[in-house]
């Protein structure tokens, strides 16, 4: 009973770090492999944007969703943490906070690319 129950709490604590890693995976598109985020999402960078800083709140974050951390998420490799004015974290990809575009509606959608010569795909 006791190596049940430590078994237990070992596959609970393995399961809490998995959840709290990055969201991300690599999907094929158009553009090559990209990366992306909840249901497959592509996501993006802003060129206005500096490392560990997002510029993207009021109209341009409705247009370009913060791909929003959870508060107990921790940086894993290239993806770190950056906190938003309102204290939030948002996830960021070698320092570049990451973002969805609305217009996107399936997986492997690449239509935010290039919108505006500031918005780029987000590559693996």
């Amino acid at each position: 009973m006791k190596k049940l129950i430590l078994a237990t709490t070992a596959f609970a604590a393995l399961a809490t770090a998995a959840l709290a890693a990055s969201p991300f995976t690599t999907v094929k598109t158009d553009k090559g492999n990209v990366l992306a985020g909840e249901k497959g999402m592509t996501v993006y960078t802003f060129k206005n944007d500096k490392a560990g800083t997002s510029n993207c709140y009021d109209k341009c974050a409705q247009n370009w969703p913060p791909v929003m951390a959870a508060s107990d998420a921790k940086p894993d490799g290239a993806y770190s943490l950056v906190t938003r004015k309102d204290g939030a974290k948002q996830w960021a990809k070698d320092g570049m906070p990451l973002y969805y575009w609305v217009k996107d509606t399936k997986q492997g959608d690449t239509t935010g690319d290039g919108v505006n010569g500031v918005w780029d795909v987000a590559k693996p």
